[in-house]
C-alpha cells in the first residue's frame, strides 16, 4: 500500500500496499515530526516487523490472483481499499486522531489517491488476469528505476550522478531480461504485462505530487492516510458498478483473499511500515522492496503452480540490483 503520509516521509513500497513505497528521498525534517508522534516502545523487535512486512506485501500478488478468480478486478480492488481503510480507521478512532480539514488538502489526497491507490491496484488486478502473479510481482520492482527517471525530469533537488544512472540502465536490462526481449516477448500477454508496468508507474507519479502538495500540509501522517484510503475508496465505489454487475454469489477462498489482501497487505502493512519508519528511518524501512518480488515469485510457484524459467530470477536479480543503485547512499542528504 502506498499512501500520502507514508510518502511524505519515506520510500514506501508500492504493492500494496501499499503496496505500499521506495523511489524518492526523505527530507529529514518530515521524518523527524514521524519520529516524534511514533510510539517509542515498539511490542516487536523492528526485524520481525520487516520481515512480517514483506511476506505481507510479497504475498500481495498471490491474493489478488486468487482474488480475481472469483470477482471482478475492480471488486477486487474496491473490497481491498475498503478493509484497508476499516484497518486505518479504527486506529484513528482508537488513538482520537481527526482526519485533514481544507479543501485544498482534500483535493490534492484526491489526486494522491488516484495515482498511489485507485489506478495502481486497479492495474494489478486486472494485469493478473493474464498474467502470472510472479510476473507481477517483478514488474512493481521497477517503481524505483520508473521513480528515478522521473524525478530526474520534475525534481529539480533530485541530480542525476553516474552512479543512479548506471543503476536506470541497468534495472531496464534486467526487465528486457524477465520478458524474454529476445525471443520476442514470446509467451508473455502484451496487455497484462504493460498493465502492470503501467502500475508501477503509476506510484512515483503519486509520489512526486505528494512532495510538492502535502509534504507539509500540517496534519499528521496517520490522518493522511486514513484521508487518502477513504477517498480512495469512494473512487473505486464510483467506478466499480459502470463496470462489474453486482455479484450473484460470493466464492469464499476469493473472498477470503479479497480480506487479507484489504486487512493485512493494505491497512496493517502501512501501520507496520509507519513504526519502522519512524524507528529505523527510511532507508532501513525501504529495504522491503527487495524481498517483495523474491516472495512474490517463491509463492506463485509454490502456491499456485505459476511456471518459472531462468530467466525471470536472473532479469529479477538484475532488476533489483538497478533499483538498488538508483536509491540514495545511506547517509546521504538532499535538499
Amino acid at each position: 500500500m502506498s499512501t500520502a503520509a507514508a510518502d511524505a516521509t519515506a520510500s514506501p513500497a508500492p504493492s500494496a500496499p501499499a503496496p505500499s513505497a521506495l523511489a524518492r528521498p526523505a527530507t529529514r525534517e518530515p521524518l523527524d515530526r514521524l519520529t516524534r508522534t511514533a510510539p517509542t516502545r515498539p511490542r516487536l523487535d523492528w526485524r520481525i516487523r520487516f520481515g512480517v512486512l514483506s511476506l505481507v506485501w510479497g504475498f500481495s500478488f498471490l491474493l489478488i490472483k486468487v482474488g480475481t478468480d472469483g470477482y471482478a478486478p475492480f471488486q477486487v480492488t474496491l473490497g481491498r481499499l475498503a478493509f484497508g481503510t476499516v484497518v486505518v480507521g479504527a486506529v484513528l478512532a482508537l488513538k482520537r486522531e481527526r482526519l485533514p480539514r481544507g479543501a485544498r488538502t482534500w483535493g490534492h489526497l484526491a489526486v494522491a489517491a488516484f495515482f498511489l491507490n485507485a489506478l495502481p491496484f486497479s492495474l494489478f488486478a486486472y494485469s493478473e488476469l493474464t498474467i502470472p502473479s510472479t510476473l507481477a510481482g517483478i514488474c512493481n520492482a521497477t517503481s524505483p528505476l520508473w521513480g528515478m527517471a522521473l524525478s530526474l525530469v520534475a525534481l529539480s533537488e533530485d541530480r542525476p550522478t553516474r552512479r543512479r544512472v548506471a543503476g536506470l540502465g541497468i534495472g531496464f536490462f534486467g526487465v528486457l531480461t524477465v520478458l524474454g526481449a529476445w525471443q520476442g516477448f514470446s509467451g508473455l500477454d502484451p496487455l497484462g504485462t504493460a498493465l502492470a508496468l503501467l502500475a508501477s508507474l503509476s506510484y512515483p507519479i503519486g509520489w512526486i505530487y505528494v512532495r510538492r502538495t502535502l509534504a507539509d500540509s500540517g496534519s499528521s501522517n496517520l490522518s493522511l492516510a486514513g484521508a487518502q484510503l477513504f477517498v480512495a475508496t469512494l473512487e473505486l465505489a464510483l467506478v466499480t458498478p459502470l463496470f462489474t454487475s453486482v455479484p450473484t454469489h460470493f466464492p469464499i477462498v476469493p473472498l477470503l483473499a479479497v480480506i487479507a489482501l484489504g486487512a493485512l497487505g493494505t491497512g496493517l502493512a502501512f501501520m507496520i511500515q509507519f513504526s519502522l519508519v519512524a524507528e529505523v528511518g527510511p532507508t532501513t524501512a525501504q529495504m522491503v522492496t527487495y524481498f517483495i518480488p523474491v516472495i512474490a515469485t517463491a509463492a506463485g510457484v509454490a502456491l499456485l503452480g505459476e511456471p518459472l524459467t531462468w530467466s525471470t530470477p536472473i532479469g529479477a536479480l538484475i532488476v533489483l540490483a538497478g533499483a538498488s543503485l538508483t536509491q540514495p547512499r545511506p547517509g546521504h542528504k538532499h535538499p
